[in-house]
């Protein structure tokens, strides 16, 4: 029940926020999408949400649809990154919408639609990962590493799918 819950919630979200597999209409932040689409109630730079997620959601380190994985500070990502998982494909390969990763068309903060990821690292923990870029066209040689994963409890879906459902009610 809380798989189909989740997966509805993120199909209404998705659609509330008009996103196909690339959407241009709005520009977004990694942190400000993944808090709407996964209703995970978390602020501040990207990074900070695996410490502000303790006592608060459930955190690990395997992938579930819905759930957020989240990116430490890397390189030029000195904001760590967010990503809400979209589907879990294999044990190592998932997919994942997310906001401001490729430049897409040449412009930034562009929402995309099941990425895919793939988990590299040596004990499958999903502590180093390889992303899709989409202007190489490929998962490209960078490694990021990761902190995990944030769940949302049945509840919370439950409250956010009642909230989108009521937007469309008006």
């Amino acid at each position: 029940m809380r798989k189909r819950l989740t997966a509805a919630v993120f199909a209404v979200a998705m659609t509330f926020c008009n996103v196909g597999s690339q959407a241009h209409a709005e520009s977004w932040q990694c942190a400000p999408f993944a808090r709407l689409i996964s209703g995970i109630s978390l602020f501040g730079d990207a990074w900070t949400w695996w410490e502000q997620a303790a006592n608060k959601y459930t955190r690990g380190f395997t992938p579930a649809s819905g759930s957020v994985l989240v990116f430490k500070p890397y390189g030029s990502m000195s904001r760590g990154h967010v990503a809400v998982v979209s589907q879990v494909l294999t044990d190592r390969i998932i997919q994942v919408t997310h906001a401001n990763w490729s430049p897409v068309n040449g412009a930034r903060g562009t929402v995309e639609k099941d990425v895919t990821v793939v988990d590299v690292s040596q004990a499958g923990d999903w502590s180093q990962v390889k992303v899709w870029y989409d202007p190489s066209g490929n998962l490209g040689n960078t490694v990021y590493p990761t902190y995990g994963f944030i769940y949302q409890a049945a509840q919370a879906a439950a409250q956010k799918f009642a909230d989108v459902q009521a937007k469309f009610a008006r």
